[in-house]
């Protein structure tokens, strides 16, 4: 059974940074794709970025040039390195993999 837990969420002011990190277990994950949803409150949940398992990444238009998703496949660790990060980032932000999704982890930007 895949288990993803995400981490690293808190409040920031807007121009700052914050690293979340996603573990996994349950599988191999070296052979999927892993990625980052996050859904504000009042709004649908949203794609952010994805890690390919073969070296590829693919960012939301949001999310291009702030954003930078990446991989140890030897933890299992997926992170999520957010620069530069603006207001209307606020929103709970979600690992998934295949069909599974951790319980999100709460980022607020806000002065």
């Amino acid at each position: 059974q895949v288990q993803l837990v995400e981490s690293g969420g808190g409040l920031v002011q807007p121009g700052g940074s914050l690293r979340l990190s996603c573990a996994a277990s349950g599988r191999t994950f070296s052979d999927v794709n892993m990625g980052w949803y996050r859904q504000a409150p009042g709004k649908g949940r949203e794609f952010v970025a994805i890690s390919g398992y073969l070296g590829t990444t693919l960012y939301s238009d949001s999310a291009k040039g702030r954003f930078t998703i990446s991989r140890d496949n030897a933890t299992n660790t997926l992170y999520l390195q957010m620069n530069n990060l603006k207001p209307e980032d606020t929103a709970i932000y979600y690992c998934t993999v295949l069909q599974d999704w951790g319980q999100g982890t709460q980022v607020t930007v806000s002065s």
